[in-house]
C-alpha cells in the first residue's frame, strides 16, 4: 500500500502521543512488581501491544481500561515457549533478559525486520552468568534457557543501549545481583537514564559506579506503584518539523517534564538552526522562516536524524549529522535509505558511514518515496511531500509501530494524505 501526498498546509493544534520508550519500561517493571500497578496514558501501538503480550507470556495479568493498564505482576517468571515480538527492538532484548530469569526455554522472534537486527551482546551478556542462548548468526529468533545467577558482566555500548537496559531491568531480580560494566562509548545515553528513572519510580535503586560505564545493582524487589507516561520527544520532533516544513498557525500539546528523554535535543537543535521555539505550559509552537544549516551529533538521539533530515528542505546552508552510526542497526538502515530518497527530491546529499551532510539544490522534484516499512522514515517522508508536493510515500501501516494515529491527526489539521 502506498500515500498519494499533495501540498498541504497545515493548521490547527495537535496532540503529541505518549512516549513509547516509557511506555515500554513501565509496562515490563509492572509486570516484575509483586501486586498491582496502574499505568497512565499508555501509548497503544505496534511495538508496546509486543510488550503486553510478552508480560503476558511471562504470567502478568494486563487489563486495559481506556488509556490506562492494569498490571498484576509476576510472582515467578512463567518461562514462555515463544514470544513474537513484531517489529520491536526493545521488547525481544528486555524480554531476552528476562527469559533468562526463568528456569526453562523461551524462543524470541518477530517480523522479518527484527529478524535482522543485531542481538548477540545480549546473548553474550546473559551467557557469562549462567544462561543458554543460541540464535541465528546473532539475530533472532533467540533460544534462551535460564536461570541466570547475577554477578559481574561486561557488555559493548556502541550498537544499542537497550542491550544495557535489558540487563538492568533483570539483574535486582537474580540471586548475587549484577556488576555491569560497558565496554566503549555508550550511545544513546538518555536512554539508559530513563531506564534508571523508571526502575526508581518502582521502588529499585541503581549504583552508579561511573557514569555510563560502570553500574551496580544489588538484589531487590521491585514495587506496584502509579506511573504516568509522559509525551513523546521523538514524535514530538516529527511534529515541529511539519510545523516549520508546512505549518500556517500549528500547535502542539504535550507534556513536558523532567523525566529524561534523549529526544528533548530537538529544542536546542532548531534553536541552533535558527527557528523560534515556544513553550507554554502545555503547548508548544515553533516558527521559523528559513533555517541556516550546522552541525549536529545525534550520538545519544538517533531518532532525531529522520526528522532532522528532511529539515534540510528549507535550509539555505547544508545540514551535516554526525555520530550516528547506530542508526544503521535500527529498523532499517536509516541513513542509507535516507541518502537513497532525499536525493529523488533534489536534496544533495553526501552519505557517511556515521550520518548525513544534505544540502538544498536549487530546484525540487516531486518523487515516489520508499520507506522501506520504517515508521520514522514514512512520517519524515510523509512530512516531505507535503512540502514538495506529488509525491507517494510506500508503507503507510508501518505507523502502527509507534504513532498509530498519525495519518487521521494530519488529515484533520489540512494534510493531503490518501491511502491508494
Amino acid at each position: 500500500m502506498n500515500c498519494k501526498i499533495e501540498k498541504s498546509k497545515i493548521s490547527g493544534t495537535l496532540v503529541c502521543p505518549p512516549n513509547k520508550s516509557y511506555t515500554h519500561r513501565a509496562i515490563f517493571l509492572a509486570s516484575l512488581a509483586d501486586g498491582k500497578s496502574t499505568i497512565k496514558n499508555v501509548l497503544y501501538s505496534r511495538d508496546t501491544n509486543a510488550t503486553i503480550s510478552a508480560c503476558k507470556s511471562f504470567g502478568a495479568t494486563i487489563i486495559q481500561d481506556n488509556s490506562n493498564l492494569i498490571v498484576n505482576g509476576i510472582k515467578k517468571i512463567k518461562s514462555s515457549s515463544e514470544i513474537d515480538a513484531s517489529n520491536s527492538g526493545t521488547t525481544i532484548r528486555i524480554a531476552a533478559a528476562i527469559s533468562a530469569l526463568g528456569e526453562g526455554k523461551t524462543v524470541l522472534s518477530g517480523d522479518e525486520s527484527l529478524r535482522q537486527r543485531p542481538m548477540q551482546p545480549i546473548l553474550d551478556a546473559l551467557e557469562s552468568i549462567g544462561a543458554k542462548c543460541s540464535s541465528k548468526n546473532g539475530k533472532p529468533p533467540l533460544a534462551i534457557t535460564g536461570k541466570v545467577r547475577g554477578g559481574e558482566v561486561t557488555i559493548p555500548g556502541n550498537i544499542s543501549s537497550q542491550f544495557v537496559s535489558a540487563l538492568m531491568i533483570m539483574s535486582p531480580l537474580t540471586e548475587e545481583g549484577l556488576v555491569l560494566n560497558i565496554d566503549g562509548d555508550l550511545v544513546s545515553k538518555p536512554y539508559l537514564d530513563a531506564t534508571i528513572a523508571v526502575m526508581k519510580k518502582f521502588g529499585v535503586t541503581v549504583k552508579n559506579i561511573k557514569s555510563y560505564k560502570n553500574y551496580a545493582v544489588s538484589q531487590q524487589k521491585y514495587k506496584p506503584t502509579t506511573f504516568i507516561v509522559p509525551s513523546d520527544f521523538s514524535s514530538l520532533a516529527m511534529l515541529l518539523s511539519a510545523s516549520i516544513l508546512v505549518g500556517d498557525n500549528i500547535t502542539i500539546k504535550t507534556t513536558i517534564d523532567e523525566l529524561p528523554q534523549a529526544d528533548r535535543a530537538i529544542f536546542d537543535i532548531l534553536k541552533k538552526l535558527g527557528a523560534t521555539v515556544n513553550i507554554e505550559k502545555d503547548m508548544v509552537s515553533v516558527q521559523a522562516q528559513n533555517l541556516n544549516g550546522g552541525k549536529f551529533d545525534l550520538s545519544d538521539s538517533p531518532d532525531l536524524l529522520p526528522p532532522l533530515a528532511i529539515l534540510s528542505l528549507k535550509s539555505s546552508k547544508p545540514i551535516h549529522i554526525f555520530n550516528v552510526k547506530h542508526a544503521r542497526y535500527k529498523e532499517t538502515d536509516r541513513i542509507a535509505i535516507l541518502a537513497r530518497e532525499l536525493k529523488k527530491l533534489g536534496i544533495k546529499v553526501e552519505e557517511k558511514e556515521d550520518g548525513l551532510i544534505l544540502e538544498l539544490t536549487s530546484k525540487l522534484h516531486s518523487a515516489d518515496l520508499n520507506s522501506e516499512n520504517d515508521h520514522r522514515l514514512f512520517m519524515a517522508f510523509c512530512i516531505a511531500g507535503m512540502y514538495v508536493g506529488n509525491c507517494t510515500v510506500s508503507d503507510p501501516e508501518s505507523v502502527d509501530v509507534s504513532y498509530p494515529d498519525f495519518i487521521s491527526d494530519f488529515k484533520k489539521v489540512g494534510g493531503k494524505i490518501l491511502l491508494s
